[in-house]
């Protein structure tokens, strides 16, 4: 005889399986909109409005004919023009400033990325005489200011005969504290296991450091250079201070100079703001997700 389910099991039968199947892996529950939240997002709405005004703002001055300041900000215009763009072409070797910009901030972010893993792996993984004392004055160095250090190390740049120079402009972002100690921290996340097999299989240092450890802070690494590359594409007192030729000039300099030449044709500094704004946020947009990942990995909070 076949069993037949009284109605109030059945019912108790699909409220189960119901039950499991918004349980079920990969399936989130709505969520529902308490008043809470709603506050929540219209928070977070207007905090990014707020952020992302100027910017809007300054695209806005750079596409209005004869754009100006002194009216307050204002997101209508009448007749959008890029002349602001052209005459900032004409006006001085843009691309020449460019793209010394971006060979100096490739350059700096590359280097920091290979003296910054090997400096993590050695505090991070090897035991010598001294390792915390060398390691505590590294950290002391991030309370030291550029402002500090802007005279011993124009000095020396002199003495060498490097000022105006691009490996003047380089010097200073060779190695940075900060990429150390986050790449050490990377490092010492990574399991001690991973080093003693392969080691165990032969493997040295050198083989270690390369096939194990660099692929597994990755996150940490690509942290390091978006703030390596922002912080050598923002630079402004040092290459101010060591640069003398236009043909050397970086970006901020130029943005320096240009406010100079025209001090009441607001459109042309915009278009020059707008044109130092784009690559940087282009790099951040792409690398975010890698930012957060090697916070997270890292353990910084």
């Amino acid at each position: 005889m076949r069993d037949v389910l009284s109605p109030t099991t059945a019912d108790s039968a699909t409220v189960t399986r119901s039950a499991d199947r918004r349980r079920a892996p990969g399936r989130l529950a709505p969520r529902r909109l308490t008043p809470r939240r709603i506050a929540l997002y219209v928070g977070i709405t207007v905090g990014a409005a707020l952020m992302l005004f100027p910017f809007v703002w300054t695209v806005v001055t750079s596409i209005t004919p004869r754009g100006s300041l002194a009216g307050g900000p204002t997101l209508l215009v009448e007749n959008p023009t890029l002349d602001a763009y052209r005459t900032l072409l004409d006006s001085m070797p843009m691309w020449r400033i460019v793209a010394n910009s971006f060979g100096i901030a490739i350059a700096s972010t590359l280097l920091q990325l290979v003296t910054g893993s090997m400096a993590g792996y050695a505090f991070g993984r090897l035991a010598f005489r001294g390792k915390n004392v060398v390691f505590a004055l590294y950290l002391a160095t991030l309370m030291i200011p550029l402002q500090v250090l802007i005279v011993p190390l124009f000095i020396q740049m002199t003495r060498l005969g490097l000022n105006d120079t691009y490996f003047a402009l380089l010097a200073p972002s060779i190695a940075s504290a900060f990429g150390i100690f986050l790449l050490k921290q990377a490092v010492e996340s990574v399991p001690r296991e991973l080093d003693e097999a392969a080691t165990i299989d032969g493997a040295g240092h050198v083989r270690i450091f390369a096939t194990i450890i660099v692929p597994l802070i990755r996150p940490a690494m690509a942290t390091l250079a978006v703030l390596a590359f922002m912080a050598s594409w923002n630079s402004f007192l040092w290459p101010l201070v060591v640069i003398r030729s236009t043909e050397l000039m970086t970006l901020p300099l130029g943005l320096a100079t240009l406010r100079g030449q025209f001090t009441s044709e607001w459109d042309v500094v915009m278009a020059g703001s707008v044109v130092s704004i784009v690559p940087i946020a282009i790099v951040y947009l792409l690398a975010q997700r890698h930012i957060i990942a090697g916070m997270a990995h890292t353990g910084i909070k």
